[in-house]
């Protein structure tokens, strides 16, 4: 499926989670495969590897997961999820003790909205500059426009369930951010979101 020949457009570039404290890698791979399940996706992994140091174990870990909106446009969510320092670790969790790892962990998001005109254009290379052409400038294909939007929507549903749960592993006091904090972390979404429509 994930072949050079696809025209690929990058929706969401580097939205990146970072978690440091006490966690289950278990309970976040299985949260993860979950929404993957409920959204459509069949589940890629590309790459896994983990070294074992004194200071802790070094995990990483890189998931493909796509969806295949029809035959020529392909929706491509890449994960990319690095976990360093970590220890095993018993904690109670909400007046029940639980087996934990402890250390951080840093998940990064893309999201690829992938195309075959040719293939859908029968490799006619007028038909097809024509298409390209049509669709940049003058008018975008409904589908394709929806195809996007539904990229975005799930990687953001992705990313609020895996906050929600690392959430969870906080103490009261780290849980509630400062004000400061929330103001900045908005402005900064809201310019990154000024910079991509003005491009």
């Amino acid at each position: 499926m994930l072949d050079t020949k696809y025209e690929k457009t990058l929706v969401i570039n580097n939205r990146e989670i970072k978690h440091s404290g006490v966690f289950s890698i278990d309970e976040l791979f299985h949260l993860v495969n979950k929404c993957l399940v409920e959204r459509g996706y069949t589940r890629q992994e590309k790459k896994s590897e983990e070294t074992v140091s004194p200071e802790g174990r070094k995990i990483y870990v890189e998931l493909r997961p796509f969806k295949d909106k029809t035959n020529y446009i392909h929706l491509v969510i890449k994960i990319k999820f690095y976990f360093e320092g970590i220890k095993d670790v018993v904690k109670d969790i909400e007046g029940q003790k639980k087996s934990l790892q402890e250390g951080r962990a840093s998940i990064l998001f893309d999201a690829w909205y992938m195309t075959d005109w040719q293939a859908r254009w029968n490799l006619n290379p007028l038909v097809y500059f024509l298409k390209a052409v049509i669709n940049k400038f003058l008018y975008s294909y409904p589908q394709e426009s929806d195809a996007k939007g539904e990229l975005s929507s799930d990687t953001a549903y992705i990313v609020g369930q895996i906050r929600t749960l690392l959430h969870k592993y906080k103490s009261p006091l780290e849980a509630l951010p400062a004000e400061e904090e929330v103001r900045r972390a908005a402005e900064e979404e809201m310019g990154k979101e000024e910079t991509r429509t003005e491009e």
